[in-house]
């Protein structure tokens, strides 16, 4: 209801309500902009030109989605160009792939894992039981924040874009799988992988706290 309210009252051209859309969706968009593109310069006018489409697609907006999710799948779409733009001239590594485009590396360390024995393919290292220090307990930290938000910052593009959207914006998979246009299976993968790297990430920088301690 209040999707139809703030609906009625853009296509009115409410100042007010644009703004307060403004207000509500420009760190979110701001963040999911620089999962595409390399600067925050760039992801700024990413996002000045989602708003500039909102603006003029507002009257055409058929309702078979939430706003939120229209809103997100306009930046998007502005950022994949964007970004296209910016690959075509990024510098290659010496082993021939561009920097976004980096290999995919395990979810987990393979040297966790016994290769050998009667114990093969079980953990050799069990992941630490984290009780009160738990990602949700680091989410309320401004310290937990910035090491989860360096982790994210760490992956490969597509898998930023899943976490960033499922987790950070809280969206559900359907409406990940309709703003990046990707299959739900693949959606689950990259979630997956995206949430493995970040908990070892954290794991790996609580246990060089206590080490410290």
């Amino acid at each position: 209801m209040e999707d139809v309210a703030l609906l009625q009252a853009l296509r009115k051209g409410d100042e007010t309500a644009f703004a307060q859309l403004i207000d509500h969706y420009q760190a979110s968009l701001q963040r999911l902009a620089m999962t595409f593109v390399s600067s925050h310069a760039v992801a700024e006018e990413v996002v000045q030109d989602t708003w500039i489409g909102v603006l003029e697609g507002i009257d055409r907006f058929e309702e078979r989605s939430s706003l939120k999710t229209w809103i997100f799948r306009i930046l998007t779409n502005q950022a994949k160009t964007r970004g296209m733009r910016e690959r075509r001239n990024a510098p290659l590594s010496p082993l021939g792939y561009s920097t976004e485009e980096e290999p995919e590396t395990p979810a987990v360390d393979p040297s966790r894992f016994h290769t050998a024995g009667y114990w093969v393919d079980h953990w050799k290292s069990l992941p630490r039981y984290w009780d009160d220090e738990t990602p949700e307990r680091l989410f309320l930290s401004k310290e937990g924040l910035a090491q989860i938000e360096k982790a994210i910052s760490a992956l490969p593009q597509t898998q930023r874009q899943v976490i960033t959207l499922r987790d950070m914006e809280g969206l559900t998979a359907v409406e990940v799988c309709n703003i990046l246009s990707i299959a739900e299976t693949n959606q689950r993968v990259l979630l997956h992988r995206a949430r493995s790297h970040v908990r070892r990430a954290l794991e790996q920088y609580l246990d060089e706290g206590d080490a410290q301690s």
